[in-house]
């Protein structure tokens, strides 16, 4: 399988796993929907899994008006197994615009051999309890700078999590000088580990912590069997990925509503 194939699968597995996880999924196994009921566009997720044609406005007419029933931003997320000509008209003739292309990358963890720096200041640790998987949520929401309006939704999303040993989510809080200050998880799917939710608090930044969090995902994935470590980036964190061995293996394209870029 294809670098690019087991990026899309682990998104693809990771967003109905959270659409599950409330009983949003829904889908034609073409085109896929889901919501965290947050109001941030980044929380609720739709993707297409092969090109859409003319045949589809329809069912993405009916996607656009559910999320304005909920009173949600939503993004329509495009990977490479989805993208084409015809995918970006039939989504523009109903209404949803291009927003930006995402980075996604990836690693054979077997072929680095990074040993853990020890830094003393930073020690990195499961999220074990609720009270730890609060803590998680509190940091995670902080540092991704969400509106203070979402924050009762956002907790209870993140209270939902399973975090028995059972679960495919392994979450993962930082400390910096014994302080408890930034966040990552780990998505478990097929031969494949995907890292999200990784931030850290304001204050806290350019200490690399952040660097920290990403070597243990690899060596998280490496000594639990997986193959590959997966990441979707943002464009300020392209270059720590690719310092830890990361490469760039496509894009994938956003597109949403005029109000939906928050």
């Amino acid at each position: 399988m294809s670098l690019v194939k087991i990026i899309e699968n682990n998104f693809f597995a990771i967003g109905s796993y959270w659409g599950a996880i409330n009983s949003s999924i829904s889908g034609n196994g073409k085109i896929s929907s889901m919501n965290t009921g947050i109001e941030v566009a980044d929380l609720n997720w739709t993707w297409n899994e092969r090109p859409l044609t003319g045949n589809d406005l329809r069912i993405i007419n009916q996607i656009k008006n559910k999320y304005k029933d909920l009173k949600l931003h939503f993004w329509w997320w495009v990977y490479p197994c989805g993208q084409s000509a015809t995918t970006n008209e039939a989504l523009q003739n109903e209404g949803l615009n291009y927003l930006e292309s995402i980075p996604c990358l990836a690693l054979e963890v077997i072929t680095i051999n990074h040993t853990m720096t020890r830094c003393n200041d930073i020690e990195i640790s499961f999220v074990k309890d609720e009270k730890e998987l609060k803590m998680w949520g509190d940091i995670s929401f902080t540092g991704f700078e969400m509106p203070l309006e979402t924050r009762m939704k956002y907790n209870k999303f993140v209270m939902s999590f399973d975090i028995s040993a059972r679960s495919p989510q392994k979450l993962f809080v930082a400390y910096f000088m014994g302080q408890p200050v930034a966040t990552s998880l780990l998505f478990l799917h097929g031969d494949n580990a995907g890292v999200y939710f990784v931030t850290t608090l304001p204050e806290y930044r350019n200490k690399g912590i952040a660097s920290a969090l990403i070597l243990n995902s690899i060596k998280y994935t490496k000594t639990a069997g997986y193959k590959y470590c997966i990441l979707q980036s943002s464009k300020d964190g392209l270059a720590v990925y690719k310092r830890a061995g990361f490469q760039e293996c496509c894009c994938a394209d956003i597109y949403s509503l005029p109000e939906s870029r928050v």
